[in-house]
């Protein structure tokens, strides 16, 4: 079986070295990168001597041995390249978020069904997190019986001396809830099997960063599917500076038989490492280290590109994550953005 040859647009944001791992992992060639920017090709080119730098993005798209196009572009143009790949007859892999607006989502999905291609959106706190997975494994096999309730906390470290323009800007990167809180969403439906959530409340804000105006620096949503499943999502650019990684991320799933809560990327003062997941049900307090589970995305995500399936990640989810962070963020700023006491939004 020949490998599948995939192709990157965009390098915008870090996590296409994730994007880039997964693939490769599961067997995957990239034949060539495409980036405007000479500063990041050149950091990228020196990680990855054996990925070509194609100067016109165009090559790519007409080349008929590339299958996927890979993208972790600035996030306001992640849309435009997604529809402009499937118009290409590839499938396509896009860092989160994968669209800024509603508008941007009816135009990838009406392409995606106009196409029959694939879109995913490699949300990477579900995807790239062996705890997250084992989760998932443990909900699946009725370890905590049905789900009562979910809370996801997404801290992220802001590092603002050191991001580009964009980052700052509210129409590039879709707003706090769409941006970071896209992960939050994507695990909110998969734990609870819902295919849809209503929005009861969100809120987003500026609290220490009046300098940059177009940043929103916490949010946060109180969600519930069709069949009463609630759940909260909190997300910030809080990190302290003393925390050795960019965020503690959390997830706590309570179920009418016993709970689960993920230590995702460190446990404070306690075990070394991250990956860890607590379980406790009807027998007791389990710790379980789960930093060797595979992580099967990339797998199943090419498998899906040779077979046209959806393993990886059903198409109405990767696009009801999105769908759902979108109504969120309108909601939030529809009741305006939260400043600290005396400063104007």
């Amino acid at each position: 079986m020949n490998p599948v040859r995939f192709a990157i647009d965009g390098i915008n944001h870090d996590h296409i070295n994730g994007q880039l791992a997964a693939l490769r992992r599961a067997g995957g060639t990239c034949i060539g990168f495409h980036a405007l920017e000479d500063d990041l090709a050149a950091d990228f080119a020196a990680r990855y001597p054996d990925i070509p730098r194609i100067a016109e993005a165009k090559r790519l798209y007409e080349d008929p041995e590339v299958e996927v196009i890979v993208s972790a572009a600035i996030p306001g143009d992640r849309a435009e390249i997604a529809i402009k790949a499937m118009h290409h007859g590839k499938d396509v892999m896009l860092d989160k978020p994968g669209m800024t607006s509603m508008d941007q989502l009816v135009a990838v999905k009406r392409a995606q069904a106009e196409t029959g291609r694939i879109v995913s959106i490699l949300y990477s706190e579900h995807f790239e997190v062996p705890a997250t997975v084992k989760a998932g494994q443990l909900v699946e096999a009725g370890a905590i019986g049905d789900i009562v309730t979910i809370a996801g906390l997404g801290p992220h470290r802001i590092r603002k001396a050191q991001r580009p323009g964009w980052f700052f800007e509210r129409e590039r990167y879709g707003g706090i809830l769409v941006d970071i809180g896209a992960h939050q969403f994507e695990q909110f439906l998969f734990f609870t099997g819902a295919d849809n959530a209503e929005v009861l409340s969100a809120s987003v804000g500026n609290r220490a960063n009046p300098d940059k105006p177009g940043l929103q620096d916490v949010g946060d949503v109180h969600l519930r599917t069709p069949g009463g499943v609630t759940g909260y999502i909190r997300i910030d650019w809080f990190t302290p500076d003393g925390l050795p990684v960019w965020g503690d991320g959390r997830l706590f799933i309570v179920g009418t038989e016993g709970t689960i809560e993920l230590r995702k990327y460190i446990d404070v003062a306690g075990r070394a490492g991250g990956d860890h997941l607590f379980l406790t049900d009807r027998q007791g307090m389990h710790h379980i280290d789960c930093s060797s589970v595979e992580l099967p995305y990339g797998r199943q995500f090419l498998a899906d590109i040779r077979d046209r399936t959806e393993t990886a990640m059903p198409q109405a989810r990767c696009f009801k994550a999105m769908e759902i962070a979108l109504r969120a963020q309108q909601v939030a700023e529809a009741s305006g953005i939260q400043m600290k006491r005396g400063e104007a939004a």
